[in-house]
């Protein structure tokens, strides 16, 4: 803190020390033409989409003065007051209460410029959808000639969550975005069930841990969504909600039991869903009709489990999207894609390890950058190390060892096609703006390839599925 201080003094030391200078460097008059005029960096500044109540990223703006001649601001002021929650500081002085929230003569010498810092924290908009907020900043001239900054954002009504411990049975629903600091806790003897079309917006270190169980009751046409709680940009074309890590996601404990997540789309997470080992005899989890997309660590993460996905989309992790190390796993009508953007040491779409009591793929499709999508350990010699993969498609080398009876109808991707091989499959492959879908395209090779005998009768949208010749992996081929 002491720190802090001798900083803070030195810098307004220097600050002061900087504007002396300037004043006796300077003996220019002020212009009061009305010609003469500042010059913005933007008409109107954009903060984006803010929860009511939550404070935003702070936004910038620079003033010039292009002209010959010195410019004087008799007031920098807030239109509206602070009527809107916007909070606003002018080359060091905050426009604040007991200023009335503006500030008195504020100078700019020829070619000079000025910084501006702006914030909001909206109230309440009472509705459920997002609402606009403006406000303008306005600067007065001593010329009379009044200049104005459009302040824009829209506010969205949530619900808020601060560290939830869910400690009986309890129903989460909200027709409001739910935002959760601290994250969330389910006991051991209680069951957290997330209803339908319920939104949770998470904080940067905040995630849900389950020592119970947890019943995530999407619906085709209502969806539950978990995701990070920034709405802003990181770039003008990159929003925060496509970049990684942005929460901690779902970490199934020992205890937990008899879990179901369905129809829901989990993404940019740390690691979106964990499983610790527990009785590898008894119902951990499914999953089904789910999305779980561009984690900075894993997608999937079972360690000896019982665990059942069907019909999900697991894409795009740094880590494996789907890795298994013992239990008892079934996976049918998925597909497990890694294109991970960000960096090149992401690992296989696949990935799995011994003691391996049974570890089956069907009608899936596996594939990614790599050469080999699908890796393992290799076995001890005493370990149980029992998989299959059936009707499936993946990129990965055609095994001629023991190891290829386990591989049954298998169409194997051509590992020597590295430039287009992703737009075969899917409709969409937007690496600049880091846009994905992954319906599918007619040129795809998972068309057709799947087992209608085994394969589930609904795809990931809930739409049935071909009854002769369906696609492999977690979405029927439509006709664009």
């Amino acid at each position: 803190m002491k720190r802090k201080k001798g900083f803070l003094y030195i810098m307004g030391v220097g600050m002061a020390m900087s504007a002396l200078l300037a004043s006796c460097a300077d003996d220019e008059s002020f212009s009061t033409s009305r010609g003469d005029v500042l010059s913005f960096s933007v008409d109107t500044l954009k903060m984006d989409t803010t929860f009511s109540n939550v404070p935003t990223p702070t936004r910038s703006f620079w003033v010039y003065n292009r002209t010959g001649k010195a410019l004087r601001c008799q007031s920098v002021r807030l239109e509206n007051g602070n009527q809107k929650g916007y909070r606003v500081n002018v080359d060091g002085s905050y426009l604040g209460t007991e200023a009335g929230f503006q500030t008195q003569n504020v100078e700019i010498r020829k070619g000079d410029s000025i910084r501006v810092f702006v914030e909001l924290t909206s109230a309440m908009q009472n509705s459920e959808e997002p609402q606009l907020v403006s406000d303008n900043l306005v600067f007065a001239l001593e010329s009379g000639v009044e200049q104005k900054v459009n302040l824009r954002a829209f506010s969205w009504d949530a619900m808020k969550l601060n560290s939830l411990e869910v400690k009986q049975d309890q129903l989460l629903q909200s027709t409001l975005p739910v935002v959760v600091y601290g994250g969330i806790r389910v006991d051991e003897a209680a069951t957290l069930t997330i209803a339908p079309g319920t939104q949770l917006y998470f904080h940067e270190n905040a995630g849900l841990q389950v020592f119970g169980s947890l019943k995530i009751e999407g619906e085709k046409d209502r969806e539950v969504v978990m995701r990070g709680d920034r709405l802003d940009h990181m770039f003008d074309y990159l929003p925060y909600d496509r970049t990684p890590g942005q929460w901690q996601g779902i970490r199934l404990m020992s205890s937990a039991h008899d879990c179901r997540i369905s129809f829901a789309d989990i993404h940019s997470a740390y690691d979106a869903v964990m499983i610790e080992a527990g009785d590898a005899t008894k119902q951990k989890l499914l999953i089904e009709n789910a999305t779980i997309h561009n984690s900075q660590g894993y997608g999937v993460r079972i360690d000896s489990a019982k665990v059942q996905i069907y019909n999900s989309q697991i894409t795009n992790c740094l880590k494996h999207p789907l890795y298994v190390e013992g239990g008892d796993v079934e996976v049918n009508g998925c597909t497990i894609a890694q294109f991970y953007p960000f960096d090149g040491r992401r690992e296989s779409a696949i990935g799995f390890a011994s003691p391996l009591p049974r570890f089956e793929v069907r009608n899936s499709l596996v594939t990614g950058y790599h050469d080999d999508e699908v890796v393992w350990e290799a076995p001890k010699e005493e370990d149980a190390f029992n998989f299959l993969f059936d009707h499936c498609v993946l990129r990965t080398e055609k095994l001629e060892t023991d190891d290829s009876l386990k591989f049954t109808h298998v169409v194997y991707e051509d590992i020597k096609d590295t430039t287009v091989f992703a737009e075969k499959h899917f409709r969409l492959f937007d690496t600049d703006n880091l846009k994905y879908d992954f319906h599918l395209r007619k040129e795809s090779a998972a068309i057709g390839k799947a087992d209608a005998e085994t394969l589930p009768a609904t795809d990931r949208d809930g739409l049935p599925r071909k009854k002769e010749q369906p696609a492999a992996g977690c979405f029927e081929y439509k006709e664009e």
